[in-house]
C-alpha cells in the first residue's frame, strides 16, 4: 500500500499517485554487518556501480516530433503536502553582521534579451513548483523545467517547443522512458562542448528501484542525438542537482526512506570520460551523516580547467550559526578503492539565521494570506567555481533572516592551500521586501551577479538581478537593481516557489549572464511561467580598456602588539594591456605602519605588504584597504588584521561578549550562544547539539604579561556518553620552552555545569590555549561543551 511522504525537491502538489513514497528496494544488496557500536557508518555508498542502461538516440529532433507537449498523467490534487525540512543550523544569537541595507549605485547591469520561457501560456501546467533552470551553450539555450524541456536561440527564437522532459529517453527502455517525473537539470559541459541533461524517475512506485536518467549530447546541437543512461538507487535520490568538473559528472541528492524521512545527503561521481563517447560508464558513490543535506558540488564556468588532479569540492549548511561545511570527492577510476570522500570540516562565515524559522515558509504576496517557503535549509543551486589563473573562485548563496524580512547571504570563496576560505560575503536586504530563492555566478573579469525571487506583502513575487563589480567594497553588491519582469499575480493555495532558480554565464563571451526564474501573470497556482533574461556588467569583454584585479593571501592574519603580519597582493589584467600599478593602503590601526615590496608592479606581478604593528596599538579588528592605482583603473582589496591584546600580553575576547569567535582559531563545529553562560551575555560552544565527528576546537596565542601567574577558564560539558568515545579537553603549550599542559583532562558527565579550571603562566613567555570538545559523531549522544571567562591573573 503507498504511504504518504514529505519531501522537498519534488513537485508540491502531486497526483495522488507521484504522492505516495516509494518503499526500500527489495533486491538491494544485502545489508553488511553493523557498524561497531560508535563508530560512524561507512560514507562508501552501495549505489556505486554501473549504470543499469545506455545507448546512443535517435536525434532529439526526430523524437521530439512524434512527442506529448505536455505533462503525462492526471491534474494534480488540490493539497499541498507538509514538507521535511533537511537538516540546518540553529538560529544565530546575533543579528546578520553583514547586512546590505541600502541598494547599489545609480549604474545597473545591462538588459539584453528577455523573453518567455517554459509555463502555461505553451505547456499543460498541472503542478508546482516548476524548478526553472537553465544552460548555455555555443549557439543555444535550454531551459527545463519539473517535466519539461525547451531549446531556444539566444536572440529567443524558439528551437524546440516545450516538451516532456521523458522524450530524451523514447526508445530507451524502463522507467526513463515510462515516466515523467521531473526534477530535471540542464548543464553545458563548457570543456567538451556538450549538453548534460538529468532527470529522476520511478519515485511514485511503493517499492523502487529508483533511477537518475542521464542524457549526454553527443554534439553542441542540442536538438542531436545523445548518449543515454540510468543509474539505480536504493532510496529515493530527491532533488538531485548536477554538475560539470573534469573527472566526473557530479550529482547530489537527499536521501529519503520509504516512509519519508530523511536519510543523509549522498554525492556521486559519473565516469565523465566514458559518457563522452557513449561507453558503458559507472558511478562512485559516498553519503553524509544524518546531519547533512542539500549539498551542492562545484560546477566549472569558464575556459580555464581547475588545477590538475584538484578534487571535486561540495559545500553545504554547516550544523552551526556561523559555519558552511564542506567536503573533497576524490575520484580514482581506475582503481576504485582509492577514491576518497572527505569531510565535513567547517568553514567559519559570519552568523545567520536561515530564513522564515522552524517551517521555512514566511514569504508575504500581494492580495493574498497565502506564503510561500522560501527553501532556506539549504545552499541554493549553483555552487559557481571559475580560475581566474591567479586565484581559484567560487560563489553560492542561500536565503537568511534580514531583519524582519528575508535577505540572499552570498559567499565568494577562495581556494588557499587547496581548501575553500572566505574572501568576502554579504546579505543583500536593500529593503524590507524579501528576496529569496536566488542563484549566482562570476563572469570571466570578476564581476558577479545574483538573481532572485522579490515579493512582500503589496508586491506580487517578481524576478529581479543586481551585481558587483571585481573590484568593488567587498561584501556589496554596488549595481542597482533590474527587474526582469514584475509579477502580475500571486501564487494563492500553495506555499512551492521555485525550488531553485538558475544563472548561466555564456561560454562565448564568458561575459553575458542568463537568468532563469518564474513568475505568475494573474492570481492562480497552476498558472506560473518563466523567463529568461540576458544581461552584462560593466568592463568584461571590451578590448579598448587597459584594467586589472587585485586580490590578497592571505585575506586575514592575527598578530600581538608589537609583532609584524604579511600577506601577498597579486595582480592580474582582465583587460587589454598590463599596467603600471602602484599600491598604497589604508585603515591602519594607531601606532602601525604599512610597507610594500616592492611598491609598484606591473599587472599580472604580485608584492608584499607587512604590517608592522607597535605596543601601543590597540587590540583590535581592522580591515586595511589596499588599493591598486593604475593609469586607467583603480581597485581595492581588503586585509583583514587581528591585534591582540596592548603589548601581546592579555587574552583577546576571553568571555566572547563580542557575540563571536574574534581573536580566537576555530576548528571543527564552533559557534557563540546566548544562553546559560558563565557570566555575561555569551559563552563560547564548541562541539553542536547534533552529532559532530572528531575534535572541535578553538585556540588562542597570547604572551603572559608581566605581574601574571596564572591563567583561568570556565568549562561546561554535556556528555551523553562515555569519556573512551567522547570528551572535553583543554591544553596549554608554552611556545617559550616547547612544553605542554593538560589543563583539563579528558572529561566526560552528562552536565557537568561551570566548573573553573586554572594552570601556572610565566610572565614573558608566549602560550597557545586549545579548548577541545570531542564527538564520535554518534546518534543519540552528542556532545558539546561551552567555555567562557578565559582570563590571565
Amino acid at each position: 500500500m503507498a504511504r504518504s511522504r514529505h519531501r522537498r525537491g519534488r513537485i508540491a502538489a502531486l497526483t495522488a499517485i507521484l504522492a505516495t513514497v516509494p518503499a526500500l528496494w527489495l533486491s538491494a544488496p544485502a545489508a553488511q554487518a553493523d557498524p561497531a557500536p560508535h563508530t560512524p557508518a561507512a560514507h562508501r555508498s552501495a549505489d556505486t556501480g554501473p549504470a543499469v542502461r545506455h545507448d546512443t538516440s535517435p536525434t532529439l529532433r526526430s523524437m521530439a516530433a512524434h512527442a506529448h507537449h505536455g505533462h503525462h498523467g492526471k491534474k494534480e490534487q488540490d493539497d499541498d503536502p507538509g514538507e521535511e525540512r533537511l537538516p540546518h543550523p540553529p538560529a544565530s544569537p546575533i543579528p546578520d553582521p553583514v547586512v546590505q541595507s541600502s541598494p547599489g549605485g545609480p549604474s545597473a547591469p545591462s538588459t539584453g534579451t528577455n523573453f518567455e520561457g517554459i509555463g502555461a501560456g505553451n505547456y499543460s501546467i498541472t503542478g508546482v513548483p516548476p524548478d526553472p533552470n537553465s544552460a548555455v551553450g555555443s549557439t543555444q539555450i535550454v531551459e527545463t523545467v519539473n517535466t519539461a524541456y525547451a531549446v531556444y536561440s539566444k536572440s529567443g527564437a524558439t528551437v524546440l517547443a516545450p516538451t516532456d522532459t521523458s522524450t530524451l529517453w523514447s526508445g530507451f527502455g524502463g522507467s526513463c522512458q515510462s515516466t515523467n517525473d521531473g526534477d530535471a537539470v540542464v548543464r553545458w559541459d563548457t570543456m567538451a562542448n556538450r549538453w548534460v541533461v538529468t532527470q529522476f524517475a520511478n519515485v511514485s512506485s511503493s517499492s523502487g528501484p529508483y533511477y537518475e536518467c542521464v542524457a549526454v549530447s553527443t554534439s553542441a546541437d542540442a536538438t542531436g542525438s545523445y548518449y543515454r543512461y540510468s543509474f539505480q538507487y536504493a532510496n529515493f535520490p530527491d532533488y538531485p542537482k548536477l554538475s560539470v568538473w573534469p573527472d566526473a559528472y557530479y550529482i547530489t541528492y537527499n536521501m529519503f526512506t520509504a516512509s519519508g524521512s530523511f536519510l543523509n545527503a549522498e554525492a556521486c561521481a559519473l565516469n565523465r570520460s566514458a559518457m563522452l563517447t557513449g561507453a558503458t560508464a559507472t558511478q562512485q558513490c559516498f553519503t553524509t551523516s544524518s546531519s547533512y543535506g542539500g549539498l551542492l558540488g562545484a560546477d566549472l564556468d569558464g575556459s580555464t580547467a581547475p588545477p590538475s588532479g584538484a578534487p571535486e569540492l561540495m559545500v553545504g549548511l554547516g550544523t552551526t550559526s556561523t559555519t558552511l561545511a564542506y567536503w573533497k570527492f576524490h575520484t580514482d577510476w581506475t582503481t576504485p578503492a582509492n577514491s576518497t570522500f572527505s569531510g565535513p570540516t567547517s568553514l567559519t562565515v559570519a552568523s545567520y539565521t536561515t530564513a522564515c524559522g522552524s517551517s521555512g515558509t514566511c514569504i508575504p504576496q500581494s492580495g493574498t494570506s497565502q506564503q510561500l517557503d522560501s527553501l532556506s535549509d539549504r545552499l541554493m543551486f549553483r555552487l559557481a567555481y571559475r580560475n581566474f589563473g591567479d586565484h581559484e573562485s567560487l560563489v553560492v548563496n542561500h536565503a537568511v533572516t534580514a531583519g524582519s524580512s528575508v535577505g540572499v547571504r552570498w559567499y565568494e570563496l577562495r581556494m588557499s592551500g587547496g581548501n575553500p576560505t572566505v574572501y568576502q560575503q554579504g546579505t543583500y536586504a536593500p529593503d524590507s521586501a524579501y528576496r529569496w530563492m536566488g542563484s549566482i555566478a562570476e563572469d570571466k573579469v570578476g564581476n558577479i551577479a545574483l538573481g532572485y525571487s522579490q515579493s512582500s506583502a503589496s508586491v506580487h513575487p517578481s524576478i529581479r538581478y543586481t551585481g558587483r563589480l571585481a573590484g568593488d567594497t567587498l561584501g556589496t553588491m554596488t549595481q542597482g537593481e533590474v527587474t526582469a519582469i514584475t509579477g502580475g499575480g500571486s501564487q494563492t493555495s500553495y506555499s512551492r516557489w521555485g525550488d531553485y532558480t538558475s544563472m548561466s554565464v555564456d561560454p562565448v563571451d564568458d561575459c553575458t549572464f542568463w537568468y532563469t526564474s518564474e513568475y505568475i501573470p494573474s492570481n492562480g497556482n497552476f498558472n506560473w511561467h518563466t523567463r529568461l533574461a540576458s544581461f552584462t556588467l560593466p568592463n568584461c569583454g571590451s578590448t579598448s580598456t587597459n584594467d586589472f584585479s587585485i586580490a590578497v593571501s592571505p585575506a586575514s592574519s592575527s598578530v600581538n602588539a608589537g609583532s609584524s603580519a604579511t600577506t601577498t597582493v597579486s595582480t592580474a589584467v582582465t583587460s587589454g594591456a598590463a599596467q603600471s600599478v602602484n599600491l598604497s593602503a589604508s585603515g591602519l590601526p594607531s601606532g602601525a605602519t604599512a610597507t610594500f615590496s616592492p611598491a609598484s608592479v606591473t599587472a599580472g606581478g604580485s608584492s608584499t605588504l607587512t604590517v608592522a604593528t607597535s605596543s601601543s596599538t590597540p587590540a583590535g579588528t581592522y580591515n586595511i584597504t589596499v588599493t591598486g592605482t593604475g593609469s586607467s583603473a583603480t581597485h581595492t582589496a581588503t586585509y583583514t588584521l587581528t591585534v591582540n591584546g596592548s603589548g601581546g600580553g592579555s587574552i583577546t575576547n576571553g568571555g566572547f561578549e563580542t557575540g563571536t569567535l574574534s581573536g580566537w582559531t576555530s576548528a571543527g563545529t564552533t559557534s557563540v550562544v546566548n544562553s546559560g553562560a558563565h557570566s555575561g551575555t555569551y559563552a563560547a560552544r564548541v562541539g553542536g547539539t547534533s552529532p559532530t565527528n572528531g575534535d572541535s576546537s578553538i585556540a588562542q596565542t597570547f604572551t603572559a604579561p608581566s605581574g601574571t601567574s596564572t591563567l583561568g577558564f570556565y568549562y561546561n560539558v554535556t556528555c551523553p556518553d562515555t569519556v573512551t568515545y567522547d570528551w572535553a579537553r583543554a591544553t596549554l603549550k608554552d611556545n617559550t620552552t616547547g612544553t605542554t599542559t593538560t589543563v583539563l583532562a579528558k572529561t566526560c558527565v552528562s552536565s557537568s555545569g561551570w566548573v573553573q579550571k586554572t594552570a601556572s603562566v610565566t610572565a614573558g613567555h608566549s602560550y597557545t590555549l586549545t579548548l577541545i570538545s570531542h564527538d564520535d559523531d554518534y546518534t543519540g549522544d552528542a556532545t558539546y561543551t561551552r567555555y567562557d571567562d578565559v582570563t590571565l591573573s
